[in-house]
Protein backbone atom coordinates (compact mmCIF):
# COMPACT_ATOMS: atom_id res chain seq x y z
CA UNK A 1 0.00 0.00 0.00
CA UNK A 2 1.16 3.33 -0.96
CA UNK A 3 0.49 6.03 1.72
CA UNK A 4 0.38 9.72 0.52
CA UNK A 5 -0.47 13.16 2.73
CA UNK A 6 -3.70 13.00 0.14
CA UNK A 7 -4.39 9.19 -0.84
CA UNK A 8 -3.87 5.90 0.08
CA UNK A 9 -3.43 2.98 -2.95
CA UNK A 10 -3.92 -0.62 -2.62
CA UNK A 11 -1.94 -2.48 -4.74
CA UNK A 12 1.32 -0.58 -6.12
CA UNK A 13 1.46 -3.59 -8.43
CA UNK A 14 -1.81 -4.38 -11.27
CA UNK A 15 -1.38 -8.17 -11.04
CA UNK A 16 -2.96 -9.76 -14.78
CA UNK A 17 -3.70 -13.63 -15.18
CA UNK A 18 -1.57 -13.49 -18.41
CA UNK A 19 -3.80 -15.71 -21.13
CA UNK A 20 -3.36 -15.14 -25.04
CA UNK A 21 -6.14 -13.35 -26.57
CA UNK A 22 -8.28 -12.58 -23.11
CA UNK A 23 -9.53 -9.55 -21.96
CA UNK A 24 -7.93 -9.16 -18.28
CA UNK A 25 -8.95 -6.93 -15.48
CA UNK A 26 -7.51 -5.70 -12.53
CA UNK A 27 -8.62 -3.58 -9.89
CA UNK A 28 -7.17 -1.29 -7.32
CA UNK A 29 -8.52 1.10 -4.45
CA UNK A 30 -8.17 4.56 -3.60
CA UNK A 31 -8.52 5.74 -0.02
CA UNK A 32 -8.85 9.53 0.70
CA UNK A 33 -7.49 10.46 3.82
CA UNK A 34 -8.05 13.97 4.21
CA UNK A 35 -10.82 16.22 4.92
CA UNK A 36 -10.95 17.78 1.50
CA UNK A 37 -12.20 16.77 -1.97
CA UNK A 38 -9.36 14.81 -3.54
CA UNK A 39 -9.53 14.99 -7.36
CA UNK A 40 -8.35 11.92 -9.75
CA UNK A 41 -10.41 12.14 -12.60
CA UNK A 42 -13.55 11.04 -10.49
CA UNK A 43 -15.52 12.74 -7.97
CA UNK A 44 -14.72 13.88 -4.07
CA UNK A 45 -13.99 17.57 -0.80
CA UNK A 46 -12.04 17.33 -2.80
CA UNK A 47 -9.06 15.62 -3.96
CA UNK A 48 -8.44 15.24 -7.62
CA UNK A 49 -6.56 12.58 -9.00
CA UNK A 50 -5.88 11.03 -12.84
CA UNK A 51 -4.41 8.24 -13.80
CA UNK A 52 -2.17 7.82 -16.94
CA UNK A 53 0.13 5.14 -18.55
CA UNK A 54 3.11 4.55 -21.00
CA UNK A 55 0.43 1.99 -23.10
CA UNK A 56 -2.55 3.78 -23.35
CA UNK A 57 -3.61 1.74 -26.80
CA UNK A 58 -3.07 -1.32 -24.52
CA UNK A 59 -5.51 -0.70 -21.88
CA UNK A 60 -8.80 0.54 -20.56
CA UNK A 61 -9.13 2.50 -17.29
CA UNK A 62 -12.44 3.23 -15.61
CA UNK A 63 -12.35 5.74 -14.15
CA UNK A 64 -9.41 7.16 -14.96
CA UNK A 65 -10.27 10.49 -13.32
CA UNK A 66 -12.84 11.37 -10.69
CA UNK A 67 -13.10 13.51 -6.90
CA UNK A 68 -12.95 11.22 -3.98
CA UNK A 69 -14.90 12.46 -1.27
CA UNK A 70 -13.48 13.24 1.87
CA UNK A 71 -12.54 9.47 3.99
CA UNK A 72 -14.14 7.55 1.33
CA UNK A 73 -12.78 5.52 -1.11
CA UNK A 74 -12.95 4.66 -4.81
CA UNK A 75 -12.45 1.40 -6.93
CA UNK A 76 -11.03 1.59 -10.15
CA UNK A 77 -11.02 -1.00 -12.62
CA UNK A 78 -7.99 -1.54 -15.30
CA UNK A 79 -8.56 -3.74 -18.11
CA UNK A 80 -5.70 -4.74 -20.26
CA UNK A 81 -6.77 -5.71 -24.07
CA UNK A 82 -6.52 -9.44 -25.76
CA UNK A 83 -3.09 -9.84 -26.39
CA UNK A 84 -1.38 -11.79 -29.36
CA UNK A 85 1.90 -12.90 -28.07
CA UNK A 86 3.18 -13.12 -24.75
CA UNK A 87 6.44 -11.10 -24.17
CA UNK A 88 9.97 -12.83 -22.94
CA UNK A 89 9.70 -14.30 -20.01
CA UNK A 90 6.67 -12.64 -18.96
CA UNK A 91 8.34 -9.21 -18.09
CA UNK A 92 6.22 -5.86 -18.56
CA UNK A 93 7.73 -2.49 -18.79
CA UNK A 94 4.27 -1.29 -18.48
CA UNK A 95 3.36 1.31 -15.66
CA UNK A 96 0.64 3.57 -14.95
CA UNK A 97 1.12 6.87 -13.00
CA UNK A 98 -1.75 8.14 -10.51
CA UNK A 99 -1.43 11.82 -10.08
CA UNK A 100 -3.97 13.25 -7.04
CA UNK A 101 -4.93 16.98 -5.86
CA UNK A 102 -6.92 18.99 -3.23
CA UNK A 103 -9.76 20.78 -5.52
CA UNK A 104 -12.09 23.00 -4.22
CA UNK A 105 -15.53 21.68 -1.93
CA UNK A 106 -18.24 21.21 -4.04
CA UNK A 107 -16.22 20.26 -6.96
CA UNK A 108 -17.81 17.85 -9.62
CA UNK A 109 -16.41 15.61 -12.53
CA UNK A 110 -17.23 18.67 -15.44
CA UNK A 111 -15.23 21.08 -13.12
CA UNK A 112 -11.87 18.84 -13.60
CA UNK A 113 -9.31 20.44 -15.91
CA UNK A 114 -5.93 19.47 -16.73
CA UNK A 115 -4.33 22.74 -15.08
CA UNK A 116 -5.36 21.52 -11.66
CA UNK A 117 -2.51 18.75 -12.19
CA UNK A 118 0.37 21.09 -12.86
CA UNK A 119 2.75 21.76 -10.38
CA UNK A 120 3.47 24.99 -12.27
CA UNK A 121 0.03 26.69 -11.63
CA UNK A 122 1.13 26.16 -8.16
CA UNK A 123 -0.99 23.16 -7.07
CA UNK A 124 0.05 20.68 -4.60
CA UNK A 125 -0.31 17.15 -6.84
CA UNK A 126 0.88 14.00 -5.39
CA UNK A 127 2.11 11.17 -7.67
CA UNK A 128 2.53 7.77 -7.54
CA UNK A 129 3.88 4.81 -9.75
CA UNK A 130 2.44 1.49 -10.36
CA UNK A 131 3.96 -1.43 -12.10
CA UNK A 132 2.33 -3.73 -14.14
CA UNK A 133 3.08 -7.88 -13.18
CA UNK A 134 2.07 -10.81 -15.60
CA UNK A 135 1.50 -13.74 -13.48
CA UNK A 136 0.52 -17.24 -14.74
CA UNK A 137 -2.77 -18.87 -14.40
CA UNK A 138 -3.36 -21.33 -12.18
CA UNK A 139 -1.52 -24.81 -13.98
CA UNK A 140 -3.20 -28.35 -13.28
CA UNK A 141 -1.27 -30.57 -11.12
CA UNK A 142 1.16 -33.05 -13.29
CA UNK A 143 -0.71 -36.37 -13.82
CA UNK A 144 2.53 -38.63 -12.90
CA UNK A 145 2.12 -39.67 -8.98
CA UNK A 146 4.92 -38.71 -6.90
CA UNK A 147 5.07 -42.58 -5.82
CA UNK A 148 3.15 -45.97 -6.06
CA UNK A 149 3.70 -48.91 -4.20
CA UNK A 150 4.53 -51.86 -4.40
CA UNK A 151 2.72 -54.11 -7.00
CA UNK A 152 0.47 -51.74 -7.50
CA UNK A 153 0.63 -50.41 -11.57
CA UNK A 154 1.92 -47.05 -12.55
CA UNK A 155 -0.23 -46.70 -15.67
CA UNK A 156 -3.32 -47.47 -13.19
CA UNK A 157 -2.57 -44.79 -10.72
CA UNK A 158 -2.41 -42.30 -13.11
CA UNK A 159 -5.18 -42.78 -14.63
CA UNK A 160 -7.31 -42.68 -10.90
CA UNK A 161 -5.57 -39.17 -10.04
CA UNK A 162 -6.66 -37.97 -14.02
CA UNK A 163 -10.04 -39.26 -12.92
CA UNK A 164 -10.55 -38.06 -9.79
CA UNK A 165 -8.88 -34.24 -9.80
CA UNK A 166 -9.37 -33.30 -13.49
CA UNK A 167 -13.03 -32.99 -13.31
CA UNK A 168 -12.74 -31.38 -9.49
CA UNK A 169 -9.79 -29.33 -10.93
CA UNK A 170 -11.81 -27.76 -13.64
CA UNK A 171 -14.94 -27.15 -11.31
CA UNK A 172 -12.75 -24.97 -9.03
CA UNK A 173 -10.94 -22.77 -12.05
CA UNK A 174 -14.55 -22.27 -13.12
CA UNK A 175 -15.81 -21.12 -9.55
CA UNK A 176 -13.08 -19.18 -9.04
CA UNK A 177 -13.14 -17.36 -12.79
CA UNK A 178 -16.87 -16.65 -11.86
CA UNK A 179 -17.04 -15.14 -8.43
CA UNK A 180 -13.78 -12.58 -10.08
CA UNK A 181 -15.71 -11.87 -13.09
CA UNK A 182 -19.03 -11.38 -11.02
CA UNK A 183 -16.48 -9.32 -8.61
CA UNK A 184 -15.24 -7.14 -11.21
CA UNK A 185 -18.64 -6.56 -12.40
CA UNK A 186 -20.18 -5.51 -9.10
CA UNK A 187 -17.56 -2.80 -8.71
CA UNK A 188 -18.37 -1.44 -12.08
CA UNK A 189 -21.92 -1.13 -11.53
CA UNK A 190 -20.84 0.32 -7.78
CA UNK A 191 -18.76 3.01 -10.07
CA UNK A 192 -21.49 3.81 -12.40
CA UNK A 193 -24.32 4.27 -9.64
CA UNK A 194 -21.75 6.56 -7.39
CA UNK A 195 -21.47 8.98 -10.68
CA UNK A 196 -24.79 8.75 -11.75
CA UNK A 197 -25.81 9.89 -7.76
CA UNK A 198 -23.15 12.60 -7.75
CA UNK A 199 -24.95 13.58 -11.46
CA UNK A 200 -27.92 13.93 -9.64
CA UNK A 201 -27.05 16.08 -6.96
CA UNK A 202 -24.87 18.13 -9.10
CA UNK A 203 -28.13 18.78 -10.91
CA UNK A 204 -30.41 19.10 -8.37
CA UNK A 205 -33.03 16.72 -9.74
CA UNK A 206 -33.16 14.66 -7.00
CA UNK A 207 -35.38 14.48 -3.86
CA UNK A 208 -34.81 12.77 -0.39
CA UNK A 209 -37.33 9.56 -1.57
CA UNK A 210 -34.67 9.11 -4.34
CA UNK A 211 -31.38 9.96 -2.86
CA UNK A 212 -32.38 7.54 -0.30
CA UNK A 213 -32.83 4.84 -2.58
CA UNK A 214 -29.84 5.33 -4.63
CA UNK A 215 -27.77 5.64 -1.23
CA UNK A 216 -29.53 2.10 -0.18
CA UNK A 217 -28.42 0.68 -3.45
CA UNK A 218 -24.70 1.58 -2.91
CA UNK A 219 -24.65 0.07 0.25
CA UNK A 220 -26.34 -3.11 -0.45
CA UNK A 221 -23.91 -3.36 -3.81
CA UNK A 222 -21.11 -2.45 -1.24
CA UNK A 223 -21.55 -5.48 0.94
CA UNK A 224 -22.12 -7.80 -2.29
CA UNK A 225 -18.91 -6.76 -3.59
CA UNK A 226 -17.44 -7.63 0.39
CA UNK A 227 -18.87 -10.48 0.14
CA UNK A 228 -17.69 -11.75 -3.30
CA UNK A 229 -14.03 -10.30 -2.07
CA UNK A 230 -14.07 -12.81 0.77
CA UNK A 231 -15.00 -15.16 -1.15
CA UNK A 232 -12.24 -15.19 -3.30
Amino acid sequence: MSTGELLSIEPLELKFPFELKKQISSSLQLLNKTENHVVFKENGTNQKCRVKTTNPKKYCVRPNTGIVLPRSTCDIIVTMQAQKEAPPDMHCKDKFLLQSAVAPAGSSQKDIIADMFHKDSGHVVEECKLKVVYVSPPQPPSPVPEGSEEGSSPTGSSTDIGNSSGPELASTKALISKLTEEKNNSIRRNIKLRQELDILKQDGKNNRGVSFIFVSIVGLIGIIVGYFIKKT
